[in-house]
């Protein structure tokens, strides 16, 4: 049996000899490779971090315990030296998922995959397990020097640094990398740190110099102490953590198990707030990880673990013409800049950014910071287009509430992923964004159907200079084109029954008369929908608002003609657009039935799109069961 293979427990970890742990290690990274390869999911993180985590469990006992992993998509490794070695159906219905997930087991914690919260996490179980006289334990929070360029680290860390009884250890795992190239001073920081090996060797050789001089002892003293106190200041500024008020072990070869157990040991020992610097490389012993400049490895499909190609090339998508749009767009306008977080890459901008350099900016893991620093440019005459995935502009709504649209600034959001996302879970889910916006002043939210709505919203979006305008798209492939039958005031209709075109219609009693509206990528759901309804004898107009906020009043208008109306949204349903179109009937004094179909307002675990929309009753066959299940009621009275 491998060696693999005998771990069930952190307790065999502690039990190997450091060369076995060696072994591990390595065969760890086999399993990796040869898993992921086959499900997907995040392969580079956690090739960087497989000693680093062995190391952990070396000297430290979870869950007495407590290990928070910062964003937590490096939490495979953990995973299986804690049990969990079936990676089969990996981020896939019932099987492990993508981050910690505390139903899988009492060694995973915080299950919120967005960045820069672990030690705010740590900080407070340490300060829990002193109230309580736990002096036995201790927290192990791991950050990447990605997450670290976030404001809520930082402001942990001014209150790490403020007691001194906190048994809380913070692994800084420093591989220049989040998704792309850690940026900014902290970046620079940290890589002068990683130039510093050299620092006690330096000092050993003045020592021996010293002692061949024959100089007198106390010359001696004074000349070591002034070298030492010079380099540190120059070539090892470490003192910046130590300034604050908490000890800093490092730089550590985060690939060496004995060195990282032998740092982690002397952290747990110290017993107050100790920072851990460790050196990795993200994807390490994974050629093609290793010699690849994109970070295509950060997260993967399905691949061929020889090569490292996909199984399947990906599709043209949503992504992709955001891309291509926004540099045609900057090549129009000069005032036109592009901001992201830490994400130039996953949301299209690179291209931007080697068109024009100059106007764009990767500020880090920083929504905060995107949102008011791009309010800042809107006032100074610039649009900014602040492209992130749409679950992380939930930790910017009150910088989009207060910075932005109180002072009517034209700053255009484009959010992708927004929708169902599916295989990395709940945090991952862009389903919050148009509940949580509609309440907004003045803020104008599009939600394209496809290639050219998207392209058309863009350009109409970063011409509104006078209030925050927001761009919506899903994750994945472009299906065909969804083009209209009819235009009523600003909204499109996807479908109108026979006799609306003037066709005639042989039917004698009068047919239920349906509005579906389908926002997005749901107008698709919503037209397969209509086909079903309308071979039971119902009318079925289809509309689908490119821009559903503010509510257009064309569409208010639209559900006074019909007999019901039904929305169906990927979205929040309470609170999302639907509910917004039935409130808005209502103040209009329009009497139609306003159904509104969307996610509940709920955490929704990892799975497919598919199996979401099928479990929460979102495909078009369930939508035509409900329309008729409704109309049956109406007729009933």
């Amino acid at each position: 049996m491998s060696l693999l293979g005998t771990i069930t427990s952190p307790e065999d970890v502690q039990r190997l000899t450091p060369g076995q742990a060696r072994e591990l290690a390595a065969e760890i990274r086999a399993f990796l490779v040869d898993s992921v390869s086959r499900t997907g999911g995040h392969l580079g993180p956690n090739l960087g971090v497989v000693e680093l985590t062995i190391a952990m469990h070396r000297v430290f006992s979870s869950p007495t315990d407590t290990f928070v992993f910062d964003t937590g998509h490096q939490s495979y490794v953990h995973k299986l030296l804690t049990g969990r070695q079936d990676f089969s159906a990996l981020r896939k219905q019932g099987g492990l998922s993508g981050y910690p997930s505390r139903a899988e087991s009492e060694h995973d914690v915080v299950e919120n995959s967005h960045a820069s919260t672990a030690l705010s996490w740590g900080d407070g179980i340490a300060k829990a397990n002193v109230v309580r006289g736990l002096t036995d334990r201790h927290v192990v929070a791991v950050i990447g020097d990605g997450a670290l360029t976030g404001g809520m680290a930082w402001e942990a860390l001014n209150n790490i640094a403020e007691s001194q009884d906190r048994r809380l250890v913070v692994v800084v795992n420093d591989n220049g990398r989040s998704y792309s190239p850690t940026i900014g001073g902290l970046a620079h920081h940290l890589s002068t740190l990683r130039t510093t090996h050299g620092y006690e060797s330096f000092l050993q050789w003045g020592k021996r110099t010293l002692n061949r001089s024959g100089a007198p002892g106390r010359f001696a003293y004074e000349w070591l102490h002034g070298l030492k106190k010079g380099l540190k200041d120059v070539v090892a500024p470490q003192g910046m953590f130590e300034d604050l008020g908490i000890k800093y072990v490092g730089p550590v070869d985060g690939h060496d198990v004995e060195a990282m157990e032998h740092a982690l040991r002397r952290a747990k020992a110290y017993g107050a707030p100790v920072i851990v610097h460790a050196l990795t490389e993200k994807g390490r012993g994974y050629t093609p990880a290793e010699q690849d400049v994109a970070d295509r490895f950060h997260a993967v499909g399905k691949i061929h673990p020889e090569t490292g190609l996909p199984v399947a090339p990906s599709r043209f998508g949503w992504t992709s013409v955001f891309a291509d749009e926004i540099v045609q767009i900057g090549r129009r306008r000069s005032d036109v800049v592009a901001i992201t977080a830490a994400m130039l890459e996953p949301v299209g901008l690179k291209p931007f950014a080697q068109a024009f350099p100059e106007r764009t900016f990767d500020v880090g893991i920083a929504e905060q910071h995107a949102a008011t620093s791009a309010a800042g440019m809107a006032f100074a005459g610039l649009h900014p287009v602040v492209a992130v995935y749409a679950t992380f502009l939930n930790r910017a709504f009150d910088q989009v509430l207060m910075d932005v649209a109180l002072h009517k600034a034209g700053v255009t959001f484009v959010l992708d992923r927004a929708g169902i996302t599916g295989d990395d879970g709940a945090s991952h889910n862009g389903m919050w964004d148009m509940a949580m916006l509609r309440i907004v002043p003045g803020l104008r939210l599009a939600a394209p159907r496809d290639e050219e709505t998207l392209r058309t919203a863009l350009r109409e979006a970063v011409d509104v200079d006078d209030a925050p305008t927001v761009v919506r798209y899903p994750k994945g492939a472009l299906g065909d084109p969804l083009p209209t039958v009819d235009t009523v005031d600003g909204v499109d209709l996807l479908a109108v029954p026979a006799g609306a075109t003037g066709e005639a219609t042989s039917e004698a009693a009068p047919r239920a008369r349906v509005l579906l509206v389908g926002p997005g990528s749901m107008a698709r759901v919503a037209l397969e929908a209509a086909e079903s309804l309308t071979a039971h004898g119902v009318d079925v107009t289809v509309a689908s608002p490119t821009w559903v906020l503010p509510m257009p009043s064309a569409l208010v208008k639209l559900a006074g003609e019909h007999d019901l109306v039904v929305s169906v949204e990927d979205g929040v349903a309470d609170g999302g657009v639907g509910a917004l179109l039935a409130q808005r009937s209502l103040e209009a004094g329009v009497r139609t039935p306003v159904h509104a179909l969307g996610l509940p307002a709920r955490f929704l675990d990892h799975a497919t799109r598919d199996q979401i929309a099928s479990a929460y009753r979102l495909t078009a066959a369930d939508v035509a069961r409900d329309v008729l299940d409704a109309l049956a009621a109406l007729a009933r009275g």
